[in-house]
């Protein structure tokens, strides 16, 4: 363990490194201030490996403040310096011996953009080809809740990696290297990593992926076992119950609507209007687009019209809808119409809390492995399964999505990779 992390010799940067960064975001932010070239290494021949780094002023500035040791006081020489990122909360208290540097969570507004910086450094070392390690590294700094710099001890490093893994982290060390709880390097500053390191996982995430991979089994599915978990109840970022019943009542609206289209027997606004008039303050932008089209696109209205999928999963997920059917069944658009217009006669359905966290995920995580199977199917690489309707799957997927606050995307930009 304690060969796994380097001596450190600097305080934690905040890497933000330009064209890489935005280009993997997407996401444009300006202040780029060139630095001379760097290194990451300490002495141990990285050096010799220079890369070019892009620094926002800001960021760096804050990070300085909150990350700095005090004056005067200098490490031991055989402390360690660590950056931790953790996916759960609340965050479990430390037990080991350490020193304090930093900790922030998603409350400070400055930690989603330095986790973008830090994602466009992963996915610029070595070679910057995508791989298994790369990616999932990507998707957990994207769950990231609380961020921690600390000192310690050479000795402190056993107590320490069990927290990490408590905490769900990976760390970060003044060697440009990301590794696991156990110190194993998972992406170095070259993009190499021991291929015994292991993205970390909750526990109930484990098991809820195991479960279901028995339950498709016993449909005669079988997924493979490389496919990851989904996040832990202790890493969600749940919308609100009021939240959940306004998109439910604005995927009704546009569902219906669509319907109407279908069936050249179109719904005006008007109507709409009246017997849904909470919806009209959920409406996405491509919802509102959609309403307002003279004459919408015909991808657009079959889309829309199986939103009534989406509706059914979240209304089930908010209490709203007794029973989620099979995945190879439509829900019950008339019954589910008919109670959602009943219960939302006077604004917003009422709520009494989403269900437990863990039905919901359960849900997520099963649903995402049908979604596997439906795109290994549709690429050819497998036949289709005969007990699943791939619309209903797509339209859990994304509802799902959206529910946990996965890539904290908006409804239109929410994305369902498998």
């Amino acid at each position: 363990m304690g060969t796994n992390y380097r001596r450190s010799l600097a305080a934690m940067r905040g890497f933000v490194v330009s064209g890489v960064q935005k280009a993997a975001s997407g996401v444009q932010r300006g202040h780029d201030v060139p630095l001379p070239q760097v290194s990451l290494g300490t002495g141990d021949g990285l050096a010799e490996n220079p890369v070019t780094l892009h620094w926002e002023a800001h960021v760096f500035t804050r990070l300085k403040s909150i990350f700095a040791t005090s004056g005067g006081n200098s490490s031991a020489e055989n402390d360690i310096r660590l950056n931790v990122y953790a996916t759960v909360s609340p965050l479990p208290k430390p037990s080991f011996p350490h020193t304090l540097l930093g900790e922030r969570d998603l409350s400070d507004p400055e930690l989603h953009g330095h986790l973008e910086g830090f994602i466009g450094y992963t996915l610029s070392r070595g070679d910057g080809e995508m791989t298994h390690t790369r990616y999932h590294v990507m998707r957990h700094l994207q769950r990231v809740q609380h961020h921690v710099s600390l000192m310690l001890s050479s000795n402190a490093l056993p107590e320490f990696a069990r927290w990490a893994c408590q905490a769900n982290a990976i760390v970060f060390d003044d060697d440009g290297r990301i590794c696991d709880p156990e110190g194993r390097v998972l992406i170095d500053s070259q993009g190499a990593g021991d291929p015994a390191a292991e993205l970390p996982y909750p526990a109930d995430a484990l098991e809820r992926k195991s479960r279901s991979e028995a339950r498709l089994l016993a449909d005669g599915i079988a997924v493979p076992g490389t496919l990851p978990p989904i996040i832990g109840e202790h890493e969600v970022q749940w919308r609100t119950a009021d939240e959940v019943a306004g998109r439910v009542m604005a995927l009704l609206a546009v569902s219906a609507f669509a319907e109407g289209i279908r069936d050249n027997d179109p719904l005006d606004l008007g109507q709409i209007r009246e017997r849904l008039p909470a919806a009209f303050s959920y409406f996405s932008q491509a919802e509102q687009a959609f309403l307002q089209a003279a004459t919408p696109d015909t991808h657009v209205v079959t889309q829309m019209g199986w939103r009534y999928e989406s509706t059914a999963i979240l209304a089930w997920a908010a209490g709203l809808w007794p029973e989620l059917p099979s995945p190879g069944e439509i829900c019950d658009v008339s019954g589910l119409t008919g109670h959602l217009l009943d219960a939302s006669a006077h604004g917003l359905p009422p709520t009494h809390g989403l269900r437990p966290a863990n039905e919901i995920l359960d849900a997520l995580d099963e649903t995402i492995r049908w979604h596997w199977v439906i795109r290994e199917a549709e690429l050819g690489r497998r036949e289709f399964p005969p007990n699943v309707i791939p619309g209903v799957i797509r339209e859990r997927h994304h509802a799902l999505n959206w529910l946990v606050g996965f890539e904290r995307a908006d409804w239109d930009d929410v994305t369902t990779p498998t």
